[in-house]
């Protein structure tokens, strides 16, 4: 049986664009009140005018430990409880390969995508003890399963690191009602493509995962009952670029 939502609270990392924007026009739609966080003002008044409720704009760069924690006290002061916290902040970078990545770039992508979800994870998980209910999706990716190069040595170590932490949310606080699932897309036709050393036609971009396509992922997560842990989910387009060159029909 589907869970309802209707008056649940999610909060979404990442909902300026994207994979967290369309989870949170999903989530509205399903009722649930959503707490957008993003570092870009303007994208999350645009996401907030495209879901179906009222929602709340909390202006936040997830890497930020502090920030994150003082976002967190605001929000428990508002609305006490976060039901859902689904977080698809993220970065890429164009420095891929060893041989030109710095240690500046590893550091960012490291402090976003790793540190960051770790610091609003371990936010949100007092709130939802004390509920004895919680659900937690970290948006990951198919590089978190597969090593790759193409991904680059910083984005697919952030995305392995990731994983792991997410499973031992479900070893430690199962017993509290609480659980966590790594969401591995493959390739996702967002913004962040634009940062591949190699650009993608548009015709290719077409044939891979749209950000619509994740928010219903989400949404059927979030649906799902208490008693049900998805501990992490793979998706992927049927047209898998990686598959293709396999089989010799298109270069990556």
């Amino acid at each position: 049986m589907k869970r309802n939502l209707e008056n649940k609270i999610a909060w979404i990392t990442g909902a300026g664009s994207g994979i967290g924007q369309n989870a949170a026009i999903k989530l509205s739609e399903l009722g649930m009140k959503v707490i957008l966080s993003g570092r870009n003002t303007k994208n999350l008044k645009d996401t907030s005018l495209k879901c179906r409720h009222n929602t709340i704009i909390k202006t936040l760069d997830v890497s930020d430990k502090q920030s994150v924690k003082e976002i967190v006290n605001e929000i428990k002061k508002e609305v006490k409880f976060i039901d859902v916290l689904v977080n698809c902040a993220g970065i890429n970078i164009e420095s891929r390969d060893w041989d030109n990545i710095n240690e500046d770039e590893w550091d960012n992508v490291i402090q976003t995508n790793l540190n960051g979800l770790f610091y609003c994870c371990k936010s949100v998980i007092p709130i939802m003890k004390q509920k004895m209910d919680g659900l937690i999706i970290n948006v990951s990716s198919w590089s978190g399963n597969h090593v790759s190069l193409l991904s680059g040595v910083s984005y697919t170590s952030s995305k392995h690191a990731l994983n792991a932490m997410t499973e031992t949310i479900n070893m430690k606080y199962c017993n509290y009602g609480i659980r966590a699932c790594a969401l591995c897309p493959g390739e996702v036709a967002t913004a962040i493509l634009d940062k591949r050393p190699k650009k993608l036609t548009i015709e290719q971009k077409n044939k891979m995962l749209q950000p619509d396509d994740l928010g219903e992922t989400i949404s059927f997560l979030c649906q799902m009952p208490k008693h049900v842990c998805i501990n992490e989910l793979t998706i992927s387009p049927t047209w898998h670029r990686r598959y293709i060159a396999d089989l010799g029909i298109e270069k990556l």
